[in-house]
């Protein structure tokens, strides 16, 4: 089977196209999935990157949507043919967190999904959408259950709050998706008027180009009546922090979900004091998360946002196109 590893240090001319043996018939508890799409994550770009250091042979992609092909002895919740998308945190079943990084992850401390077939436990995996595509399928397992488990269980989000998404990146605008799903006011900003034009089409009801608005959290607290925002998809980091939490109404909620700007910076404490804001670190979510975030969804009409969609013999191309910023939304891999 085709499959890509991350072979030598430093930069993506690391990965390297490989043939592999088939994997083995699935052992109890187990199924054969025929992967037919990934999507890209920031994460999956720093492993590849090796800013993130991983074994040396690594296969990457935290994403997988496939076909069960066999099952093993034990296995009913799965049949042969059902549409499935993989787990970011396989072992993560329900409850609270229960790791603060990444060793039993695919596609950083564990072979990911960038190859044609795996044999994986049932439960790392669950159904996709039944309206979905293996492409939209495989844009949930980071992406989609990042912004769902924001809003939905950490938020929680109510009907007629307001929401702030940072960018137009796929956490984001499924961010934007879920929160107008739900109800709620949404607010976006970027650098590119012809994203945040296309982010209106999506139901954005008040979009803020920060090139041209600097102290952009102004303009939030302008759109909301001098308020703020109930709830902050934070996926810049350090370097947009400060304006968040003055962007955030007093009592709100902030997600930090991404490291864009940095991975440490100051902390205007006495800002976040002062508004009493609860700010929660967030690393994707659970697999009992994961199956109520596509309940909704088989319930509701709500598609993922695919900016382009490359093979998998062009991961680098798709991996230099995530680094130049010009996406909207998600990157599709099909395998």
């Amino acid at each position: 089977m085709k499959a890509i590893r991350l072979k030598g240090s430093g930069g993506l001319e690391r990965l390297t196209a490989v043939e592999m043996d088939e994997p083995d018939a699935p052992r109890e508890g187990e199924i054969l999935v025929r992967l037919h799409a990934s999507s890209l994550n920031y994460h999956d770009y720093l492993v590849a990157l090796g800013t993130i250091p991983t074994a040396d042979g690594l296969i990457p992609l935290s994403d997988g949507a496939g076909v069960v092909e066999r099952i093993g002895a034990g296995v009913t919740e799965f049949a042969v043919g059902d549409h499935v998308v993989s787990c970011f945190f396989p072992e993560w079943q329900t409850g609270e967190p229960v790791s603060s990084g990444f060793a039993r992850t695919p596609g950083d401390g564990l072979d990911g999904y960038a190859r044609e077939w795996v044999v994986r436990p049932a439960n790392w995996f669950t159904r996709a959408p039944k309206n979905y595509s293996h492409a939209e399928a495989a844009t949930l397992t980071t992406a989609g259950l990042t912004a769902w488990r924001a809003l939905v269980d950490d938020g929680p989000l109510r009907a007629g709050e307001t929401v702030l998404t940072l960018g137009t990146g796929g956490v984001s605008m499924f961010a934007l998706l879920f929160a107008k799903m739900m109800g709620a006011l949404t607010i976006v900003t970027s650098s590119s008027d012809e994203k945040l034009a296309r982010a209106r089409t999506l139901g954005a009801d008040h979009t803020i180009n920060y090139r041209q608005h600097p102290n952009w959290a102004d303009q939030v607290l302008d759109r909301t009546d001098g308020r703020g925002v109930d709830h902050v998809i934070e996926v810049g980091g350090p370097g947009t922090l400060p304006q968040s939490i003055s962007a955030c109404r007093i009592g709100g909620h902030i997600e930090l979900i991404g490291v864009l700007t940095g991975f440490s910076g100051p902390i205007p404490t006495a800002a976040l004091m002062a508004r009493q804001v609860r700010l929660q670190g967030l690393i994707v979510g659970n697999r009992r998360q994961q199956i109520e975030m596509i309940r909704a969804l088989d319930a509701d009409d709500t598609k993922p946002v695919i900016d382009k969609t490359y093979l998998l013999q062009d991961l680098v191309e798709a991996f230099r196109y995530e680094a130049s910023g010009a996406h909207f939304g998600k990157i599709g891999i099909e395998v």
